[in-house]
């Protein structure tokens, strides 16, 4: 079982800065895929950001030149830099892996819990 717990969120003003973290725990060969959703009330979850064990990224328009992603591949961790923050980025914020684990064939994909960001002054 792989267990993927965010961390970093909270209030911040709209212009601001908040960096969450994703650390994946659990019996992983290979983190194939690492992903930031977010949902806010009365909106479907949508993909923010994501990054493969080749470092490819990829950013959603609303997101692209504000938002990083990164991750260390030592500490099985993810992390989602986010700068100029407006009131529509306040969401929780899920991070999603897609994990090879040991002794299994198959990569299986696991959530983690979510994390509030509000943007607001």
């Amino acid at each position: 079982q792989v267990q993927p717990v965010e961390s970093g969120g909270g209030l911040v003003q709209p212009g601001g800065s908040l960096r969450l973290s994703c650390a994946a725990s659990g019996s992983i060969s290979r983190l194939n895929w690492m992903g930031w959703y977010r949902q806010a009330p009365g909106n479907e979850r949508e993909l923010v950001a994501s990054i493969t064990f080749s470092r490819l990224t990829y950013y959603a328009d609303s997101v692209q030149g504000r938002f990083t992603i990164s991750r260390d591949g030592a500490k099985n961790t993810v992390y989602l830099q986010m700068n100029s923050l407006k009131p529509e980025d306040t969401a929780v914020y899920y991070c999603k892996v897609i994990v090879q684990s040991m002794g299994v064939p198959d990569a299986s994909s696991y959530w983690g819990q979510g994390t509030q960001v509000t943007v607001s002054s």
